[in-house]
């Protein structure tokens, strides 16, 4: 991705903040990040601060370990601890105790990404995406209780309805069930590139209709059945102009969230994660490695 030209007028460590929001969707753009920050604004005021918190946290643990600047530019050492304390905040009541849970989580988040990104540099790993995110998470919610989900009466299935889903799913990546949420992240997106915005839209609409195929109409209308499947489309989409790609990422997204309520575990962005890695592995086996360039995410 080409910087910004918001980015040569702000401080450095607001370009990387910025940058980290937009990272959660896999692009480098701090306008794209501003909208993803506006869309926490306007639906779920209450999550902003533990949102500023894990991103804050996150640089600034990288700051401190003398991480690479240009990475921290980027915002790879933010979106881990963004995604954490918007999920501290929304799981937990409010307590003494949750600002130093999401500085701690966020800035663990930070050294584990750090060796991530080491070893990938060294022998052509794979992605890390959100996968400190995940592992916390799981950790965190294990050892809280979280309060049982209220049920929400099914809505319709209509015109209306459907179109809220479609954008729902790309705000509940940020646990926002929102179609305002998703409207703004599609801006964002959009602002970053065109393609990362349709492939974004791509993506949830196939949840949204495998939800409604298996007969799980809250699931499709509320968004929870498309977000996983909108970030896959949107990491393997970039760096290549086969379609087939971010397909089968929708697809095994789509397949592998049902295994995980079986297991008992909150799917969060895992399907996500597993499909990318199936898929870059798959390829991986088949091609040879000079082959290989297109696997890269632009981060």
């Amino acid at each position: 991705m080409h910087a910004s030209p918001l980015s040569q007028h702000c401080p450095d460590w607001a370009t990387a903040l910025c940058n980290g929001f937009s990272q959660i969707f896999l692009q480098r753009h701090p306008l794209c990040g501003v909208f993803c920050l506006l869309a926490i604004v306007v639906s779920a005021p209450a999550l902003v601060g533990g949102a500023l918190l894990g991103g804050l946290s996150g640089l600034l643990t990288a700051q401190r370990r003398g991480y690479p600047k240009a990475q921290r530019q980027a915002g790879l050492y933010s979106y881990n601890g963004v995604l954490l304390g918007l999920l501290l905040s929304h799981q937990l009541p409010w307590s003494p105790m949750l600002p130093l849970l999401i500085i701690a989580s966020a800035g663990l988040s930070t050294m584990l990404i750090h060796q991530w990104l080491k070893r990938a540099h060294r022998d052509q790993s794979l992605m890390a995406y959100t996968a400190p995110f995940v592992a916390l998470g799981w950790l965190l919610l294990s050892l809280n209780a979280a309060p049982a989900a209220s049920l929400s009466a099914t809505p319709p299935v209509t015109a209306h309805t459907l179109l809220q889903g479609l954008f729902s799913g790309l705000g509940q990546v940020m646990l926002l069930p929102s179609p305002i949420a998703g409207l703004l992240i599609v801006m964002g997106l959009w602002l970053s590139h065109w393609r990362a915005a349709l492939w974004a839209l791509a993506g949830s609409l196939a949840g949204l209709g495998f939800s409604l195929l298996e007969h799980e109409a809250l699931a499709a209308l509320s968004g929870l059945g498309g977000y996983n499947a909108a970030l896959a489309a949107l990491a393997l989409s970039q760096g290549t102009r086969q379609p087939w790609r971010p397909l089968a990422g929708i697809a095994l997204a789509l397949l592998l969230t049902p295994g995980f309520a079986a297991l008992g575990l909150p799917a969060l962005t895992a399907p996500f994660i597993l499909s990318c890695w199936l898929v870059q592995a798959s390829i991986r086996i088949i091609k040879p490695a000079g082959a290989r360039s297109g696997l890269r995410i632009e981060r």
